[in-house]
């Protein structure tokens, strides 16, 4: 998926009025980008992309790790200089989210619960794990990590005011469902 939103240029200043909240995003659109960043990067995100490419079992795999990886590093480039031109950090707008449940008793970075996160003994046995055992672990893992991050993108659609962001979330939802659609088929064909 290539990424067509830019980052909004400006002073970095956080504006307030309606047009320059629509523009450069409001609190909404800060938390969501800072979720989202945080969510690409952990858990089985970016750190279970780089160990598929070494510990996967299956070409297959591998290539979707890629794939994703591919995907992902640009989206979260374009996020990290939202929240620079919105005078915010990754940090400050994903604090802002709390410790919010979604009906999982997993943990993440930033007090991030649910939403696809795997807890720390989750990540240390996909660290270890290798061929088939890895690839079935690590698609089970990012089948729940994609659904949160749709999850995400869902409400940054819904409550979002920057145009850039929304249509970025749309991007991720359509990509996610189908990488969600590709690895529920590898695991179906017994990876």
């Amino acid at each position: 998926m290539e990424v067509a939103a830019e980052a909004p240029q400006g002073d970095g200043r956080h504006r307030h009025g309606p047009a320059d909240r629509a523009e450069h995003g409001d609190d909404r659109d800060a938390v969501a980008v800072g979720q989202c960043g945080v969510h690409h990067r952990a858990g089985p995100g970016v750190a279970g992309q780089d160990l598929a490419l070494k510990n996967a079992g299956s070409e297959k795999v591998t290539a979707l790790a890629e794939k994703i990886k591919a995907a992902q590093d640009p989206e979260i480039k374009t996020m990290e200089g939202w929240l620079t031109d919105w005078g915010q950090t990754e940090s400050t707008s994903s604090d802002d989210m709390g410790g919010t449940d979604h009906g999982s008793d997993t943990k993440s970075a930033s007090g991030m619960s649910g939403m696809g996160m795997m807890s720390d003994q989750e990540m240390g046995d996909l660290e270890t794990a290798t061929g088939s055992e890895f690839d079935k672990m690590f698609l089970e893992m990012m089948v729940e990590h994609h659904k949160g991050a749709i999850e995400m993108a869902m409400t940054e659609r819904s409550d979002g005011q920057n145009a850039d962001a929304k249509a970025l979330a749309d991007k991720i939802i359509t990509a996610q469902k189908g990488e969600i659609t590709e690895m529920q088929a590898l695991l179906d064909g017994g990876v």
